[in-house]
């Protein structure tokens, strides 16, 4: 089970398991800001606080605790004139 306020274990394996090519635009940009999302958790989190579980899960999907803080980036075929998180 994931941590507070992370993306599912069950929503990231269902995300990388569906090609990109089945997925629509809005569906690629979600995923992708989840993910990016969930890095900046993972980043921001100490090692301290996470769970078991959670600890296993970002270091099998490479979110490692670097304490980094990324930009979000978004499909080359998206546009959005305002992005509100």
């Amino acid at each position: 089970m994931s941590d507070n306020n992370r993306q599912s274990f069950t929503d990231k394996a269902s995300s990388a398991l569906k090609p990109d090519s089945e997925k629509g635009t809005f569906e690629k940009a979600s995923d992708s800001i989840k993910g990016n999302m969930d890095s900046l958790g993972s980043s921001v989190q100490p090692n301290s606080q996470k769970s078991t579980s959670q600890k296993i899960g970002d270091s099998v999907s490479g979110n490692s605790n670097q304490n980094d803080v990324r930009a979000v980036s978004l499909p080359s075929d998206l546009q959005l004139t305002y992005l509100c998180f």
